[in-house]
């Protein structure tokens, strides 16, 4: 991506858009005849099935829709065109709803033509600008910009107006085994709980550990803490474990063949190697060793 795209994706939602696109936040009713916004019936939009908002807060969808039906829908509904007749919504789905359940028969639209790609970058952005997206639905949506569209953790910090390590910290979680993802969405834990829970290595530790923070009310801290013992308690065992008879015949044998002590950690099949090294002259020695094998 050049620095213009950069610079335009860093400006927010109406950068991602044709010049325009976005009406006022409290648009007058629009009328029919006008060229990009009007009033469509309910049934002819359709939810976008890439929206990266995946869950709908009941409540919060009530009080809207108890608005909508005092005062209207105030904010259009961004929209594009379907191939097979009607609208997809870009942003705005949550207003779609509420209005469904405010008895409403029509909705402001405002119609823009936007590949797949730039819809769901907008959608993206404007649940994020709205604070609308909980932790994992982020994250979800972040892998995809990555994996799918070309997008690198740079150009996702710049398009969503924030730093880096925001979009690497909301990526980890995606990490976490599922029992416990659904802890987080459900709201029973945090995202910090769940970072700190990624401390403690293994899938059954995490979800042991997820279930004892609900029930003992752990701050993230705690998690942390307890996470971390865990981890430490686990090496040092690892450590103290005696050593197959052919891990100790592979250490042998490395040894020999490079001329300093090697000791190999294995767990499961996998592992690491330690060489020792007693200067820099041995370490240049080895490294020569090593780039001619």
């Amino acid at each position: 991506m050049n620095d213009a795209n950069k610079r335009r994706l860093g400006r927010g939602l109406d950068a991602l858009l044709p010049a325009g696109a976005l009406p006022p936040a409290a648009a007058a009713p629009i009328a029919a005849a006008s060229a990009d916004g009007f009033r469509a019936k309910i049934e002819e939009l359709h939810p976008n099935r890439a929206q990266p908002r995946t869950r709908f807060d009941d409540d919060a969808l009530t009080g809207l829709s108890a608005s909508i039906k005092e005062m209207g829908v105030l904010e259009p509904i961004l929209v594009r065109k379907r191939a097979q007749g009607g609208f997809e919504i870009v942003a705005g789905e949550r207003r779609w709803r509420a209005a469904q359940r405010a008895g409403l028969r029509e909705v402001p639209v405002f119609v823009r033509e936007l590949t797949e790609k730039r819809a769901f970058e907008a959608a993206l952005v404007e649940n994020i600008q709205r604070e609308d997206l909980n932790p994992l639905e982020t994250a979800r949506a972040f892998a995809r910009l990555l994996e799918e569209e070309g997008h690198t953790h740079e150009t996702i910090a710049s398009m969503i107006g924030k730093d880096r390590s925001t979009v690497a910290n909301a990526l980890r979680l995606l990490k976490l085994p599922e029992a416990v993802i659904d802890l987080i969405e459900s709201k029973e834990l945090s995202e910090g709980h769940g970072r700190a829970l990624l401390g403690a290595g293994d899938v059954t530790t995490m979800q042991k550990l997820a279930r004892e923070a609900i029930a003992g009310g752990w701050s993230v801290r705690e998690t942390e803490r307890r996470a971390r013992s865990v981890a430490q308690q686990k090496q040092a065992a690892a450590q103290l474990a005696p050593k197959s008879p052919n891990t100790r015949d592979l250490e042998e044998r490395l040894t020999r063949s490079v001329g300093t002590r090697v000791t190999v950690a294995d767990r499961k099949g996998k592992g690491h190697l330690n060489i020792a090294f007693a200067s820099y002259d041995e370490l240049d020695r080895l490294i020569e060793l090593l780039e001619h094998r």
